[in-house]
């Protein structure tokens, strides 16, 4: 099992900014809903707390509070464009401290967060709007994953 112990402060910071960011991506695709979006952040991560014990790396991760300084970007697609580089950025950190299990179990945490951020606001009788489906598939492939989410979700 890999602990946070195994990671440089820095890279910590990546692994655990990776989650929060790809949601600020789906938050910031579309207009409208944004409260919404936020709650259901925080609710991805109070139910991957109730799932504890599957996964110590995922654990530690979100027990930890999300942050992400969305004031260091001047624009939606400043945000995704530099949020895309840090989620591959944290995969790659991934990829190298972790096992193959909580790699996957990272990507599938970051998408289905991403996924529920998503379905938090209906816009124009849609349940995920095309942006937002949009960003969901480049978060997609940022983890190095394609396809819905394994619950199902998309």
């Amino acid at each position: 099992m890999t602990t946070k112990a195994a990671f440089s402060p820095d890279e910590w910071k990546v692994v655990l900014e990776g989650p929060p960011t790809a949601g600020m991506i789906v938050v910031t695709a579309a207009h409208g809903g944004t409260f919404r979006e936020t709650i259901a952040m925080a609710k991805a991560y109070t139910e991957a707390r109730g799932e504890h014990g599957e996964s110590e790396l995922l654990d530690e991760i979100v027990a930890t509070k999300p942050q992400v300084d969305h004031t260091r970007y001047h624009s939606p697609q400043e945000l995704r464009e530099n949020g895309l580089a840090h989620i591959r950025n944290a995969v790659t950190v991934l990829e190298s401290k972790a096992t193959p299990q909580e790699l996957d179990d990272y990507r599938h945490f970051v998408r289905t967060l991403a996924d529920k951020v998503a379905a938090a606001h209906r816009e124009h009788g849609q349940a995920v709007s095309p942006p937002e489906a949009e960003a969901i598939q480049q978060i997609t492939e940022a983890l190095g994953t394609s396809g819905p989410a394994a619950d199902g979700s998309a």
